[in-house]
């Protein structure tokens, strides 16, 4: 059955990032043996890796347009993000530079009031030690919502998501663990935040300049032979 057998890391197979891709392609885990309900409609994995990303962005899951697309971020949320970082869509979907591993790598599907579900367990569970595994030189994880805060911040978290965004310099300025990348909390970016972003105001005048001046360095000209081989994981069915 695809998308079952799962290692425990990336170094358990001689493929490598390449055919781990290969196989979150393939995965349909929440159809043939998922935790809850199946998911509702075929899975589209919407990914995208390389061997020289330095920045990786790890938000919820695919929403309706991205599902769709088959490409990240392609909505409103997408374009506020960008603005946030300071770039435009080329340096985004660039995966020499820059990957996306969203915490759900298919659409959930909605909810009865017409929202997003959350994202998949099967996912994390599946494929996410890995693929990090996988991704050494990934120097800065922006994690964007709750579940995305939950898996790479673990206790450090806060309670709530504005604690821990509130708190961000306490995790830029730790020392991260050995072998693992800096990681700097978010807000999602959904128009839905419109009123949590008029309300902190210091988001956009003490974060986002951190933010961008970082983005300028990872994503800038002037990196030196990153070396690897690049890989353009759009990861959805049929691209």
């Amino acid at each position: 059955m695809k998308g079952k057998h799962v290692r425990s890391n990336c170094s358990d197979f001689a493929g490598g990032l390449e055919q781990l891709a290969a196989e979150i392609r393939d995965c349909r885990i929440c159809v043939e043996a998922p935790e809850r309900a199946p998911l509702p409609h075929d899975p589209r994995p919407v990914l995208q890796v390389s061997r020289t990303a330095r920045l990786c962005i790890c938000g919820q899951a695919p929403g309706t347009r991205v599902h769709r697309s088959g490409r990240p971020f392609t909505d409103p949320s997408g374009d506020r993000l960008r603005s946030w970082m300071g770039i435009g869509p080329d340096l985004f979907y660039d995966p020499d530079r820059l990957a996306i591993v969203p915490m759900g790598f298919c659409f959930p599907g909605l909810d009865a009031k017409g929202g997003d579900l959350p994202p998949r367990p099967e996912c994390r569970k599946a494929w996410h030690d890995q693929l990090f595994a996988a991704m050494p030189q990934i120097e800065l994880v922006l994690v964007i919502g709750q579940y995305a805060q939950a898996y790479h911040l673990g206790t450090r978290r806060r309670k709530s998501l504005t604690e821990t965004v509130a708190n961000w310099r306490d995790y830029w300025e730790e020392a991260p663990e050995p072998g693992k990348p800096r990681v700097l909390p978010l807000p999602h970016p959904s128009w839905r935040n419109n009123a949590w972003l008029k309300k902190n105001r210091w988001f956009e005048t003490d974060l986002l300049p951190v933010l961008r001046n970082e983005i300028a360095r990872l994503l800038g000209p002037g990196d030196g032979d990153r070396g690897g081989t690049c890989m353009d994981v759009q990861l959805a069915a049929g691209t």
